[in-house]
């Protein structure tokens, strides 16, 4: 049995971008930035920040879309997907992202702060 479940909490690092497939699905994509703090050996405190593009689709993607803007804080529960392409050079490019199962809004200083968006 395998398992493949990733739960973040970030701020947006840009505002969301909507559109539509080929096929008229709609997806919203958007990049989430996480912090983490540690202890180096000799002492000094170091931060350290993670960044990973996430893809909601749906109802979910179009909700995020409508109430989500950079900065904004999120809880994202998914699973990770590994995405390869050829850029325009012809060079083989890959990256992992984040495809959303749940996106509830975190802080938004509206009072909004408990909206969900689940698929």
């Amino acid at each position: 049995m395998f398992l493949n479940k990733v739960i973040m909490i970030g701020n947006l690092t840009r505002d969301p971008e909507i559109r539509q497939t080929g096929r008229g699905s709609l997806v919203c994509c958007f990049s989430l930035a996480t912090n983490r703090s540690y202890t180096r050996q000799n002492g000094e405190r170091e931060d350290e920040a993670c960044y990973i593009d996430v893809t909601v689709w749906g109802k979910s993607g179009e909700a995020c879309g409508k109430y989500l803007k950079k900065g904004r804080s999120v809880y994202v529960e998914g699973r990770l997907v590994y995405r390869t392409w050829r850029d325009d050079q012809g060079k083989q490019r890959s990256r992992h992202e984040l495809c959303a199962e749940h996106v509830q809004f975190l802080s938004s200083g509206k009072g909004d702060e408990h909206e969900e968006a689940s698929r």
